[in-house]
């Protein structure tokens, strides 16, 4: 037993070393095993054929998350597509701060740009009672976020919104929702930063969910801190994921427009990542 998986897992690193650090070797080679086989003595002729499917698109850096088409987040399995950003360990930073805060029964929460769903179906699963609504401009996203509330067993509730969009949002703002929470992972790497991102990262996901331009790296806060002094209750908290560089300029942005108790935090690599800003 012992032998197989050593053979297993050096046929692995020969074939992708290079391009993954030793332990990320080791990382992938357990994470393959585990998925194309439940025995630990052998593989059939299926599973070799799968494995090498799925290191030869290793090899082209494709990421490990959709060739599986799964991840973990927040301690829940969520389904993914190339349609969707593959959730990160600093988004889970953010939902365990919003989850600080306290909620009545029925409390409102609203994702925008949710993207997997991995925010609100995260916030739903943990929250009692809530209700909870997601935004996003994408259908093939918005599939994906109801089915991974479907698989984790919650309701969201869903909607096709393009936040730039006048014609969208004054459908949103006659629905008399407010909310008590409005929570956003939206687009804010600027143009200029490509050159300096992963192959992985820049080849495969969805540039619309990345991406902004370099004269307007602010564009989605802006819009929804705008959107928020319209649906947000009085009190009520908003919460994004930020761009590092950005942080400062963000903090005076929302001042300006009225927010007050203005906070950012450092996610685990000490960058500052996540802000708090209440109406």
């Amino acid at each position: 037993m012992h032998n197989f998986i050593q053979q297993f897992t050096q046929n692995i690193q020969q074939q992708l070393s290079g391009l993954y650090t030793q332990s990320e070797i080791s990382y992938l080679s357990r994470i393959i095993l585990e998925e194309v086989s439940c025995k630990i003595n052998k593989l059939s002729e299926s599973e070799l054929r799968k494995t090498e499917d799925i290191v030869k698109r290793l090899q082209n850096n494709e990421p490990i998350q959709y060739i599986l088409g799964k991840c973990v987040f927040y301690g829940l399995t969520f389904n993914l597509t190339s349609d969707v950003l593959i959730p990160r360990p600093e988004t889970e930073e953010l939902v365990e701060w919003v989850l600080t805060e306290k909620y009545e029964n029925n409390s409102s929460l609203l994702d925008i740009g949710t993207g997997s769903g991995c925010i609100a179906v995260s916030l739903a699963k943990k929250i009692n009672e809530v209700n909870m609504h997601a935004w996003d401009i994408s259908d093939s996203a918005l599939s994906v976020a109801s089915e991974n509330a479907a698989v984790n067993d919650i309701k969201i509730q869903t909607s096709k919104v393009d936040v730039l969009s006048e014609d969208d949002l004054q459908k949103q703002y006659n629905s008399d929702i407010k909310y008590d929470v409005i929570v956003s992972n939206p687009p804010y790497i600027t143009e200029s930063e490509k050159k300096s991102m992963e192959a992985n990262v820049l080849n495969y996901e969805p540039h619309l969910a990345l991406f902004v331009p370099d004269n307007n790296s602010l564009l989605f806060y802006s819009k929804i801190a705008d959107i928020s002094l319209r649906i947000l209750k009085k009190g009520g908290r908003l919460f994004f994921e930020i761009n590092p560089p950005y942080a400062n300029d963000l903090v005076l942005m929302l001042k300006e427009k009225g927010f007050r108790d203005v906070e950012l935090r450092k996610d685990i690599t000490g960058k500052l990542r996540m802000l708090k800003a209440v109406l």
